[in-house]
């Protein structure tokens, strides 16, 4: 099974895409920021990591930088959520940036996109 973490500190958003993604049949865990997500993924290697931007302790730019440099994340896909209206610069190869809010549909359709169906 296909495993997904989340990051955010919105617990209603962990909360509804972590019951969308097990709903199409993913595993998933969740982090409130960077820094417990940074040490999730680490220990349990995701085939996705989703993360909000703005978040306290490590921010997901950050948690991209330090994953982007860890031999065993850097190839981990990538998708950075955020309201804001400018992406940031993400240096991760396989990185991606989408706006919030993010529609069900438009969730599933990345996930898939980037690691296939469950």
């Amino acid at each position: 099974m296909k495993k997904i973490l989340v990051v955010d500190d919105e617990f209603d958003i962990l909360t509804t895409w972590r019951l969308v993604l097990e709903m199409e049949g993913y595993e998933v865990s969740t982090a409130p920021n960077g820094r417990s997500a940074l040490d999730a993924a680490r220990s349990n290697p995701p085939a996705l990591v989703i993360t909000d931007w703005m978040m306290p302790h490590m921010d997901g730019v950050e948690l991209i930088r330090q994953m982007a440099a860890s031999d065993g994340l850097a190839s981990v896909p990538v998708i950075l959520t955020s309201a804001a209206a400018n992406a940031p610069a993400l240096e991760h190869p396989q990185a991606q940036f989408r706006r919030k809010p993010l529609s069900i549909d438009d969730l599933i359709d990345a996930v898939r996109t980037l690691i296939g169906p469950a």
